[in-house]
């Protein structure tokens, strides 16, 4: 006797409404995650960074599926001097130097 599974109708609509029942959940979890991001910059810096910063938002609203994968990441004076750009001046040149190296011979 052949197995008789009764089947879901309509089941791509249900997997389109989970699907986008998951990419809700996911902006939301995405917008509590920017609501609590907080950086201590100037004004000004804050308007010469937007459009550095404009690309990286797209890409993060474009690609759902990392949003689960974000965390809170505490911000030190490295990090902020690396997207601030604000690196310690250069010393200066130290000019030539030599590596010391020794070839064995074939012999």
């Amino acid at each position: 006797m052949p197995n008789l599974k009764p089947s879901i109708p309509y089941h791509s609509r249900r997997n389109n409404e989970r699907r986008h029942d998951q990419a809700n959940e996911q902006i939301e979890k995405f917008y509590e995650i920017f609501k609590e991001m907080s950086f201590e910059i100037s004004f000004t810096d804050a308007l010469m960074l937007m459009p550095k910063f404009a690309s990286t938002l797209k890409a993060l609203i474009g690609n759902k599926e990392k949003l689960s994968e974000m965390g809170r990441t505490p911000m030190d004076e490295h990090c902020s001097a690396v997207i601030l750009n604000k690196f310690p001046k250069k010393l200066g040149d130290l000019g030539k130097f030599l590596i010391p190296c020794e070839f064995p011979r074939n012999g």
